[in-house]
């Protein structure tokens, strides 16, 4: 009985070392930020500070949304500002994104009401100066035929931004 528990212990502790070896972590940086629960209201731009030492190597640059029930549209319109080191150089992007098929069941990952959505903002991205970046987000969603921005998108809990080495 002994040796089997001891026999067991150990392959318990190799899968798991092989479990914890196995995985791939690409990731040079990853952060969510909390949206308010009252929703994410358009002025409000979701802000992330990341500090850039090689400008050699390309990278993979995303826009993590995780949404719930309560996001009631098939698309997101998202506004991106991704700021220089010297404050000067500064690029301003209009984004949309696909957040349910054709039937209108939500994208992403995730079994229960909420999913989490990796959505590509750059590929192959090679930062050119050593340094602290900027990289802001906010919502411009708008009802159809309205021209004034919905004042709090209901729906989205968290966004995140992150950067992946290429494999």
């Amino acid at each position: 009985m002994i040796a089997s528990l001891k026999r067991n212990n150990y392959f318990i502790t190799i899968l798991l070392l092989l479990f914890i070896f196995s995985c791939n972590d690409n990731s040079y940086y990853n952060k969510y930020k909390s949206i308010d629960s009252l929703g994410w209201k358009p002025n409000e731009p979701v802000s992330f500070n990341f500090k850039v030492k090689d400008t050699i190597i390309p990278k993979n640059l995303f826009i993590n949304i995780r949404s719930n029930s309560r996001y009631e549209f098939s698309n997101l319109y998202l506004i991106s500002e991704l700021t220089f080191p010297n404050k000067e150089t500064v690029i301003i992007d209009t984004l949309q994104y696909k957040m349910t098929d054709a039937t209108g069941k939500f994208l992403g990952n995730g079994i229960t009401e909420i999913k989490e959505n990796k959505l590509y903002y750059k590929e192959k991205k090679v930062f050119p100066v050593k340094g602290n970046y900027v990289f802001s987000v906010r919502h411009s969603m708008r009802r159809q035929g309205k021209i004034n921005p919905i004042p709090y998108l209901k729906g989205i809990q968290e966004v995140g931004f992150s950067i992946e080495k290429i494999d």
